[in-house]
């Protein structure tokens, strides 16, 4: 696994609304916390790369030395929000998380004839609910689509329909969003080549991005986590 690139990790954009308070607890609690991410290729991995997951449980146990920090990786390829809504039961609360980040979306504009963003959306409302009446006691973050060339083109208007809905059902339900979609688009204003961010196949992310998302995705978890002796800022 490579290093961090220098990479502007823009908490002004991801920085989120709520504190992690369940898992703050965890960390404060005990000495094992599991935070469960579920989703579709950008958790599961795709080529070579190593997925974010696998990434964000190295950095958090450096942000919270002398913690046991396992992420649980239920990604699988090619899925969206009604299949991945389907599997919580056995795949997310029987794990007992603290945190649970659902990477959703992307699927639902590149295969758009198999799905419709707004009923997308309101599945994607219904399992959040769905995760807020349960006992488990688990922080939520939603991580919205990539920046790539396949989910822009002719599917631009989707795509922002699909990020703007995601941020509404976020808002919703008062869970955290981790809008990538944004993030990714500031990069690229911000002069980094989109050939860096995005592979030959015009969809996953590469090496350089998917080590940039983790980067900030864990400096936003960083500070929206509180009262953790001997945690590194």
């Amino acid at each position: 696994m490579t290093d961090t690139p220098n990479c502007n990790p823009h908490l002004e954009l991801v920085k989120f609304n709520y504190p992690l308070k369940h898992l703050s607890e965890s960390l404060k609690r005990w000495r094992k916390t599991r935070i469960v991410a579920i989703g579709s290729s950008t958790t599961a991995g795709e080529g070579d790369v190593i997925p974010y997951p696998a990434r964000l449980e190295l950095a958090l146990r450096k942000r919270f030395p002398d913690r046991m920090i396992d992420v649980v990786n239920r990604g699988i390829g090619g899925q969206e929000a009604p299949e991945e809504a389907a599997r919580f039961e056995a795949d997310v609360i029987e794990e007992g998380p603290a945190l649970v980040i659902w990477q959703v979306g992307t699927n639902a504009i590149y295969h758009r004839s198999l799905y419709d963003p707004h009923r997308v959306a309101a599945t994607i409302a219904t399992g959040l609910s769905w995760l807020a009446s349960l006992e488990i006691e688990a922080d939520v973050i939603l991580m919205d689509l990539q920046y790539a060339p396949e989910l822009l083109k002719d599917k631009e208007a989707d795509t922002r329909l699909m990020v703007s809905l995601i941020a509404e059902a976020a808002v919703a339900a008062k869970a955290n969003l981790f809008p990538r979609f944004r993030l990714m688009e500031q990069w690229v204003k911000d002069g980094i080549d989109p050939g860096k961010l995005i592979a030959g196949d015009g969809l996953h992310q590469t090496e350089y991005s998917t080590a940039c998302v983790t980067a900030a995705l864990d400096a936003a978890i960083g500070a929206a986590v509180s009262g953790v002796p001997g945690a590194v800022a």
